[in-house]
Formats: C-alpha cells, sequence, structure tokens
C-alpha cells in the first residue's frame, strides 16, 4: 500500500503541472478488468489520464521522463548551435549589403551606358537584315536578266544558225543552252517583252519549239539517208545531235531501226547462204542454225557492246536499254525465224512423235521374270536373247535412229548455249549502274517477255528435255542388249584370272559414260530449266532401269541357289551373282566421281562441297540457280546411293547366306572335330598327341591350322573376284556370324552342367578362338571388334580366383579399370561357369 501511496502523490504532482483532471482523483476498483493500452504508441498524458492501476501510472510517468530527457537534449542542441547560427547570419547580412552596392552600380551602368549600345545595335542589325533583302532581289533580278540574255542569245543563235550558215551543231547548241534556262523564265512576261525582236518577232517558247521541230525533222532526214548511203560518219554525226535538241527519245528509236536493219540484213544473209548452195547442203549442215543463231546474237553483243559507250555519253547512263529493247524486238522476229526454219528442216515434232511412240521393248521385256539362265560359254554380243525366240535387236529398228537423236541433241544444246550467253550479256548491260559488280544477276524483262525467249523455251528447252529422256533410256535398253560379262572368271585357286578388276558388266561403263555425257552436255547449256529437268530424268531412269535389270538378273536368273537340295550352288551362278554386286559398287563409285568432278572443278575447288564452284557459277550467274544445281546433282548422287547400297547389302546377304554359310558350316565343323578341352594336363594332351603322330605344338595348332585351310578355300577365291568394298562387307557378315552364331554359341556351351572345362582346357580354347580370330582379321584389323565378345567371356573364364575377386572388388567401388565391357554381370558369372573346379 505503500507503494501506491508513493505513486498517487506523484501523479497528484504531476497533475498539478499539466491540466487539471477531476479523473485522476477517482480509480476504479481493481475488480474492474480494464483494457490496456500501449504507452509506446500512445500520448503520455493521454495514457496516465486513462490509467487504472499502479502498473500503468509508472510506464506513463517512465514515457514522460523519456519524451522530457528527448526535448531536453533537442533544447540543449539548439542553445548550443544558436551562436553558429548568429555568425552565420550576421555574415549574410554583410554580404547582401555589399551585393545590393553591386546591384545599384549596375543598373547605374546599364541606364547610362549600355542602353545605348544596346538601341545602336538592334537599329545596325535591322538595316543589314534590309540590305541582305535588297541585295538577294537584287541578284535574283541579276539572274533573270543573264538568263533572260542568255535565252535571247541562244534565240538568235538558234535562227543564225539555222539560216544560211545552216550549222547544224551550233543550232543544237544553241537550243540545248536554252533547255537549261527555267521554263518559268522563258515563257515569262519578261522575256517575251525582252527576247523579240524585229526578226524574231514570236515569243521565245514558240521559236525554240519551232527551232526544235524543225531541226528533229531535219536530223531525222539526213539521219535516214546517211543510213541509206552507208556513212556511218554522218550516222553517228547526226544521232548526237536529237539529245541537245531534247528529242533523245526520237534519236534512239530511229537509232534502233537503223541498228536492227543490220541485224535483220546479217540474219537474212546467213539463211540465204546456206539455201544459195548445192542442193541447199548447208542448211542441212548439223550446226547450221546454231551458227546462224550465233551470228546474231553476236551481232546485237557487237552492236550494244561498240555502240553502248555512244550512246551513254550523248543520252544519258541507262539510255542503252532502250536501244537494247529495240534490238530484241528484232531478235525476236530474226531468231524466231530461225528457229522455226531448223524445226521444219530438222522434223522435230515427227522426231518427238516417234520417241513418244517408243516402245522399249527390251526394257519391258527384261522385267519380266525368264527362266534361269546359265552364266558362261559364248559372251552376248550383238544377239542377246530376251527370252523365247524373240531377238532383242529388232528394238533398234522401231523407227528411231540414236545417232540422228544425238546429232539433233548436240545441236540444241549449242543454241541454248548460245542464248545463255546472250542473256547473260543482255542482263550485264540491262543491271542498275548502281549494282555491285559481284551481284547475281536477274533476267532482264526486255528477255523475260520476248516472244524469242518464249520461242526458246517451246521449241528448244521442251524438246530436249524429251529427247534426252529418250536418248538416255534407250542408252540403258541398248547397253544391256549388248551387255557382256567378263570372261576367264573361277573360283578355283589354281587357275588364273584372265580378266582384269573390277570385274563388272560392260554394261556399268556404257551406262556411266552416257550418264556423264548427258549430265555435262545439259550443263553447257547453261539453262536451269534444263538441267533441273534432266538431272532428276537420270536420276528415275538410274534407279528404275539401271538398278531395276540388275536386280531382276540377280533376282530371277543369277541367285546362287543349288540345283538339289543340300548341294552347292553352280559356280557359274555364284560369279555372275558376284560380278552383278560388282556392277553395283562400282557404278555408285563412277557416279560419284562424276558429280563431285562437276561440284569440285580442280581450278577452283569449293571448300564446301554444298557450294558451287566458280565454273558452276560462271555457267549460271542468275541468283541462286547456280546452288539449285549443285542441290540437284547432290540429290542424284544421294539417291542412287541409297538404290544401290540397299540391292549390294540384300545381295551381300543372299552371298553369304547360299554361299559362305553353306561351306561355312563343314569348316567349323572339321576344325573343331579333334579337339578336346577336357584334358586337364600337358602330359595327357603330350600323350594325345604321340597317338595322332603329332608333336605338341602342331597338335596345339591343329585347331587354328585347319580353320584357315578352311577358310581361305571359302573366302579367297570370292575375295578375288568382289570389289574391295563389297568384299569388305561380306566379311563384316561372315565375322558377325562367326563371331556371334558360332564361337559365342560354342564357349557358352560349355557353361551348362556337366560341360565345364578344365583350367588347361579352358586356355587352350581361348588359344584357338585367339587363333581363328587372327586368321579372320588377317588384313582387316577392323574386323576383330566383332568378336571382342568371346574374347572377354574366355577372358573372364580363365581368370585366376585372385584376380576375379580384384575386379568384382573394384566395380564394387566404382574404380574403372580401363576395361570397356561388352558383358553383362550376369553374363560375366555364368562366364565363371565354363572352368570347373578341381
Amino acid at each position: 500500500m505503500s507503494a501506491f501511496s508513493n505513486g498517487a502523490a506523484t501523479t497528484t504532482k504531476m497533475s498539478a503541472t499539466a491540466s487539471p483532471n477531476p479523473a485522476l482523483t477517482s480509480f476504479p476498483t481493481l475488480n474492474t478488468p480494464k483494457p490496456t493500452t500501449n504507452p509506446a504508441n500512445t500520448n503520455p498524458s493521454t495514457v496516465i489520464q486513462n490509467a487504472t492501476s499502479p502498473v500503468e501510472i509508472r510506464a506513463a510517468l517512465a514515457a514522460l521522463h523519456t519524451r522530457e530527457s528527448s526535448l531536453t537534449d533537442r533544447l540543449t542542441n539548439l542553445v548550443s548551435s544558436q551562436a553558429d547560427l548568429t555568425r552565420s547570419l550576421s555574415r549574410l547580412d554583410n554580404l547582401r549589403a555589399g551585393l545590393g552596392a553591386q546591384v545599384i552600380a549596375s543598373r547605374g551602368i546599364s541606364n547610362s551606358m549600355l542602353a545605348s549600345a544596346s538601341e545602336t545595335a538592334s537599329h545596325l542589325s535591322s538595316r543589314v537584315r534590309t540590305l541582305d533583302l535588297e541585295k538577294s532581289r537584287v541578284e535574283d533580278t541579276l539572274r533573270v536578266v543573264e538568263q533572260v540574255a542568255e535565252l535571247k542569245a541562244c534565240v538568235a543563235g538558234v535562227v543564225g544558225s539555222m539560216g544560211a550558215p545552216q550549222d547544224w551543231e551550233a543550232a543544237a547548241g544553241y537550243i540545248a543552252r536554252a533547255s537549261k534556262v527555267p521554263e518559268e523564265i522563258v515563257r515569262g512576261g519578261f522575256a517575251a517583252a525582252v527576247v523579240p525582236t524585229v526578226e524574231v518577232p514570236d515569243p521565245p517558247w514558240v521559236t525554240l519549239e519551232s527551232a526544235r521541230e524543225s531541226l528533229c525533222n531535219l536530223f531525222l532526214r539526213e539521219f535516214r539517208k546517211a543510213a541509206e548511203d552507208g556513212d556511218g560518219a554522218r550516222v553517228t554525226r547526226f544521232f548526237k545531235l536529237f539529245p541537245l535538241i531534247g528529242r533523245g527519245d526520237v534519236g534512239l528509236d530511229v537509232y534502233g531501226q537503223y541498228v536492227c536493219q543490220g541485224v535483220a540484213g546479217t540474219a537474212r544473209t546467213v539463211l540465204k547462204e546456206g539455201a544459195s548452195t548445192v542442193g541447199g547442203q548447208g542448211r542441212k549442215d548439223g550446226f547450221f542454225f546454231a551458227n546462224a543463231l550465233t551470228r546474231l546474237f553476236e551481232h546485237i553483243a557487237h552492236i550494244v557492246d561498240g555502240h553502248g559507250a555512244l550512246v551513254e555519253k550523248h543520252y544519258g547512263t541507262g539510255k542503252m536499254v532502250k536501244v537494247i529493247e529495240r534490238l530484241q524486238m528484232e531478235a525476236d522476229v530474226q531468231g524466231g525465224i530461225i528457229l522455226d526454219s531448223w524445226s521444219d528442216e530438222r522434223t522435230v515434232d515427227r522426231r518427238l512423235t516417234d520417241v513418244r511412240s517408243y516402245p522399249f521393248s527390251f526394257l519391258v521385256q527384261s522385267f519380266v521374270s525368264q527362266p534361269n539362265r546359265g552364266f558362261g560359254g559364248t559372251p552376248r554380243v550383238n544377239s542377246p536373247a530376251v527370252g523365247g525366240t524373240n531377238n532383242g535387236r529388232q528394238s533398234e529398228d522401231e523407227g528411231v535412229d540414236m545417232k540422228e537423236v544425238d546429232a539433233l541433241l548436240s545441236e540444241i544444246a549449242v543454241m541454248l548455249g548460245r542464248w545463255s550467253l546472250y542473256s547473260r550479256f543482255l542482263a550485264g548491260k540491262c543491271r542498275e549502274p548502281e549494282s555491285p559488280d559481284d551481284a547475281p544477276l536477274t533476267m532482264p524483262e526486255v528477255l523475260t517477255k520476248s516472244n524469242l525467249g518464249r520461242k526458246v523455251s517451246g521449241k528448244l528447252v521442251s524438246p530436249y528435255n524429251e529427247l534426252t529422256k529418250f536418248f538416255f533410256r534407250r542408252s540403258v535398253e541398248k547397253a544391256f542388249q549388248l551387255d557382256e560379262f567378263p570372261s576367264g572368271l573361277t573360283l578355283r585357286q589354281n587357275k588364273a584370272i584372265e580378266s582384269n578388276p573390277p570385274f563388272i558388266i560392260s554394261a556399268v561403263d556404257d551406262v556411266m559414260y552416257i550418264a556423264k555425257t548427258v549430265i555435262e552436255k545439259s550443263i553447257s547449256t547453261s539453262q536451269k530449266d534444263v538441267v533441273k529437268e534432266v538431272i532428276p530424268t537420270i536420276q528415275a531412269l538410274l534407279g528404275t532401269d539401271f538398278v531395276g535389270l540388275i536386280q531382276r538378273k540377280m533376282r530371277d536368273e543369277y541367285l546362287p541357289k543349288p540345283n538339289v537340295q543340300g548341294g552347292f550352288p553352280p559356280e557359274d551362278k555364284i560369279i555372275a551373282f558376284i560380278v552383278l554386286i560388282n556392277s553395283l559398287d562400282v557404278a555408285n563409285e563412277y557416279l560419284e566421281r562424276i558429280v563431285s568432278g562437276i561440284l569440285r572443278h580442280p581450278e577452283n575447288p569449293p571448300a564446301d562441297s554444298q557450294q558451287p564452284s566458280s565454273v558452276l557459277t560462271a555457267a549460271f550467274p542468275f541468283a541462286s540457280d547456280a546452288k539449285e544445281i549443285v542441290t540437284r546433282l547432290q540429290n542424284l548422287k544421294t539417291s542412287f546411293h541409297l538404290k544401290s547400297s540397299e540391292l549390294i547389302k540384300a545381295g551381300i546377304e543372299a552371298l553369304f547366306s547360299e554361299v559362305v554359310y553353306a561351306r561355312l558350316r563343314p569348316v567349323i565343323t572339321s576344325t573343331f572335330s579333334d579337339a578336346d578341352y577336357t584334358i586337364s594336363t600337358e602330359e595327357e594332351l603330350t600323350e594325345l598327341a604321340a597317338q595322332s603322330d603329332k608333336t605338341l605344338e602342331e597338335y596345339l595348332e591343329q585347331v587354328p591350322l585347319t580353320f584357315e585351310l578352311g577358310w581361305d578355300a571359302l573366302m579367297k577365291p570370292i575375295s578375288r573376284l568382289l570389289t574391295p568394298k563389297t568384299y569388305s562387307q561380306l566379311m563384316d557378315k561372315t565375322a558377325g556370324y562367326l563371331a556371334q552364331k558360332v564361337l559365342e554359341k560354342r564357349v557358352w556351351s560349355y557353361a551348362k552342367a556337366g560341360r565345364a572345362l578344365s583350367a588347361y582346357g579352358a586356355i587352350r580354347l581361348e588359344r584357338d578362338v585367339n587363333g581363328i580370330i587372327g586368321v579372320v582379321s588377317k588384313g582387316n584389323y577392323g574386323v576383330r571388334e566383332v568378336f571382342g565378345k568371346v574374347g572377354q567371356i574366355l577372358m573372364v573364364a580363365n581368370m585366376e580366383e585372385e584376380e576375379w575377386e580384384e575386379l568384382v572388388a573394384e566395380e564394387e567401388e566404382g574404380i574403372d579399370g580401363g576395361m570397356v565391357w561388352v558383358l553383362t554381370e550376369e553374363e560375366k558369372l555364368r562366364a565363371r561357369d565354363i572352368v570347373r573346379e578341381e
């Protein structure tokens, strides 16, 4: 209670200093609950007024003391800083007094001295602007006067030059000078008042226009007269005057007519020369019309190249395009006459009808399954059997002469090549002047919309594509009609081979030579529309006819099947089948060389095979034509490679299953026939060798030697005939079978109950297997990879117990011992069962 009394006294004392509050004298009873407040977040005076307990009063007093201390500290700091503040205020008052005096002095100077100077400067600026305006007006007036004077002099000069002197160059020059005077000056009132004279009373624009018209008519007459007389100097003289009088379009038009007369004359002369020969033999010459078209294009190119500088100099940059357009109109006429005459003379339509109706009897009959025919004997020369009694040579006499078709294709190729050169030349002349020199060319509109361009497409490109398709397919047919297998081939080791490798059918050389010729000839045309049609055609025909015929022969005629169940296939069929596999492989190699030779030109091979060489870029300079040709050639190579490789793989599978597999089984049987791996000691093995009249070393080498004899007898005859690539595929197939189906199976068989080997026998087995692997991989070390599993099986089987435990421990600890295992953990444990415990 004493503590409570002291608190009450203190509260009463504080209340005396603050505003009196009657509520402080009456405390509620302690049993009445009241909500508490937070003194830290509430006004202390309010808290103490609402206090209902001694604890709350003490808290309120503590907050009041804290606030009092804070206020006292702030007041102390303010009082202590008052002296510095007073000094700063005194300094500011002194500075304000000094600045005020300076302001008063500045105002005095401004009012007394600068005001008059400012007024003078403003007045001078106004006068200068007025003088500049007057000067510009005077200059404009002088310029108008000078131009009018120039106009008057030009009018007088034109009239004077066209009078008695008849100096047309001077008159044209005066008109050219007058054209530089602005039109508003010429037609202005000042010129109309000053320029006319007694001799020339008309307004200047009337006089000048009349002079232009008169001179234009005069120049036209003189130009045409000079052209008729063949006077080149006078032609050039008047041609240069047209742009001076503002009649450049007229000059270009009449000049185009003039040069077109020469073009037409040249074309007519060439055609007449061919017709004037005895019997028209000149026109029947294989390249007469190609030469005529060439001379036409060369004549136009000579005109454009020789006269272009003159036109550009006097008419302006790009004006030669107008002349080119006029020349192209004449080229359309004359070139069209040449192409029409050529088409009629060569009876192209009839030839197209013949090739469209050609039956390809040999190819059709060849794809029909025929009875098996033997291989060997007299090679088929000139009279191959097609089946039954039909003679395949009959298809050569069905209305189409291949030599004539070839000659026609050559002539079309030359004409297309000349058209490409002509197009490239005009594209270079018609390109924008600001275009960089290395920018791709674009076909000019003057050619894309020309009648000659449409005729080239209709009368040259389309027939060429159609005739090429027939020519190549007929060549494939004829190559197989005259096909010959190499002679003197044999599977007997003791007999020499008479032919030279690679051993392929003759059709491969013939077809690939024709393919190379056709591709190169189509590229020589420099026509994208030709190449993008011809190459896919060759691609399709090689895949269907060439590969298809070989596939049919492999399937229906020479598949090495035994004549009797369980027998061995006839030797001639095996040899023929191998030759057909070789033919596909060599054909693939030939085609790759052809394509690579075109894409990688020796003079400038590209770093990237997908990028065209400089030769292709030069032949196909328009936009991305060269890249498209590269893509077509790559597709040709890839497509043929896929089809031929697929058939080669199937052929290797058949060769293995029908020939190698049948002979390999007895080789394996004889290899392990006398091998006994249950012997536990070397003494027992020595005794067994003595019973066979062999030494221990001979007995130990018996398995590898026996296998090597059988292996060489089986594989060496085949290796002599197959190409290295196909023999490698056969070796991979055979080695895979030998490793997985023979050796692994034999080794795993010892892991069965009751067949476990002795430790000494397992070592001998590993040695024999390694000897067999060495025989198979002789000359081809990469084949050893397929024997990796059987080698690991025998390695695990022959491990000492300590070595095996160490291996298991390392694997449990995750230690990599450097061995790349192909065995699973289960197979490793199974391999340990191969050797029995002794």
